[in-house]
């Protein structure tokens, strides 16, 4: 995308606005009659249709024909670089195959670890560009992208550079973190101790120091590391300046979202068996809570995060894809979206405020992503629909007509 590109004028008129804006009184913060008027990757302003001349405007003039305008969406929890896959693993559990015995053949995360680790900086990247193209053309504009099938300095690092690379090579924005905190690779088996050192001591200071993460995340479960633990890496993440994310309360509660809120973390991740305490600790913090239904529904899961009480207490809920190769191998943001409501019971509103302003939340981006509003970024999506809830409602069609990033729009055949 060129400078010329980003830094023209244009104004988009006869367009109906789901700005996602909460002060806005109707439904999705809709606006009729207003036009958008953009600028150098923003939104400058959000006039009345009847206070502009197209005819006298100094740049272009894109007209929406009636569609409907929507902010980017923002995918906020990824695996999205990884090797290989898992297809044949999960052949094996549909027919009654123990995990324990997958793991013990050399299953489970491991494989994704000996698989990425296997694949260097531009094959890592270009594994991963089908992915994020699939993303794309579904209107995602901001992508986080974790590490944590590497576990080894070199790898974790690489990761995170392939993740850097999708940035320079696509028009999407990336936001990185370190999740070295994700599983014990096997050259640290039954030193669960010595590798938190490791990532302490060595990943997560390399990783600062080279500017690849703005965040720091772990796997605070009985399965991952123990809330000590983990409390290690959110005190290192802190004292090299990178922002804290939390994958907590998924299998148990092990009050990894009071820990995340304790250390201000952007977002407390999965929280299926979040309890009330957690909930109170996310409203005080401001931590926003993310919805992964991705993975609830591939590993048929049957505790369901506490969307009630969230939602009696006023904490944003995200919704995410999780985009991983064990337990939710979908890059599909719409099905996440769907899944959200059909399986936790957010209404199709709060489904869309979950991919646009309580995700972008989420990545430390409320001020700048997530709605159509005077400064924002220009991250835009165009929509052949009737009503929003549409986005939601069905798949196996698309009906986004423009993708458009920091202003410029994209051609949506393979983006």
């Amino acid at each position: 995308m060129s400078q010329a590109e980003t830094d023209r004028r244009s104004l988009w008129i006869n367009a109906r606005l789901a700005t996602m804006d909460p002060s806005l009184p109707a439904p999705y913060g809709a606006l009729e009659g207003h036009a958008l008027l953009l600028e150098a990757g923003r939104i400058l302003a959000l006039p009345p249709a009847a206070d502009i001349d197209p005819e006298g405007f100094d740049g272009a003039v894109i007209d929406a024909k009636g569609a409907w305008i929507t902010p980017g969406f923002i995918d906020c929890h990824t695996h999205l670089v990884y090797g290989g896959n898992r297809a044949a693993e999960w052949e094996k559990r549909l027919n009654g195959v123990p995990y324990q015995q997958i793991a013990a053949e050399g299953g489970g995360i491991v494989s994704t670890v000996r698989a990425t680790r296997a694949l260097d900086e531009a094959g890592l990247a270009a594994a991963a560009k089908p992915r994020m193209r699939a993303l794309m053309a579904e209107g995602v504009t901001t992508v986080e992208i974790k590490s944590g099938y590497g576990l080894s300095l070199e790898d974790e690092l690489k990761q995170l550079r392939a993740a850097r690379r999708l940035r320079d090579e696509l028009p999407v924005e990336v936001s990185a973190t370190l999740l070295a905190a994700h599983a014990l690779p096997p050259e640290f088996a039954g030193r669960a101790d010595a590798y938190i050192d490791h990532i302490v001591d060595a990943i997560l200071p390399a990783a600062a120091s080279a500017g690849l993460a703005e965040a720091v995340d772990a796997f605070c479960e009985s399965v991952g590391f123990s809330p000590a633990q983990t409390r290690r890496v959110f005190e290192a993440a802190r004292a090299h300046g990178l922002k804290i994310k939390g994958h907590v309360e998924q299998l148990s509660n092990l009050h990894g979202a009071e820990l995340v809120a304790e250390f201000g973390g952007w977002s407390a991740d999965h929280v299926e068996y979040l309890d009330a305490a957690g909930v109170a600790a996310l409203k005080a913090a401001g931590t926003v809570a993310v919805l992964l239904p991705g993975a609830f529904y591939f590993l048929r899961e049957t505790q369901k995060p506490p969307v009630e009480l969230l939602r009696a207490a006023g904490v944003p809920m995200a919704v995410s894809t999780d985009l991983n190769p064990g337990t939710s191998p979908f890059a599909s943001i719409r099905l996440a979206m769907n899944q959200a409501c059909v399986l936790f019971g957010l209404t199709p509103e709060e489904a869309l405020a979950g991919v646009t302003r309580h995700a972008a939340q989420a990545l430390g981006r409320g001020g700048s992503h997530g709605r159509l509003a005077a400064g924002h970024v220009a991250d835009l999506l165009v929509w052949d629909i009737d009503s929003p809830a549409e986005i939601v409602y069905g798949l196996g069609d698309n009906p986004l007509r423009q993708r458009v990033f920091r202003g410029v729009a994209q051609h949506m055949k393979g983006c």
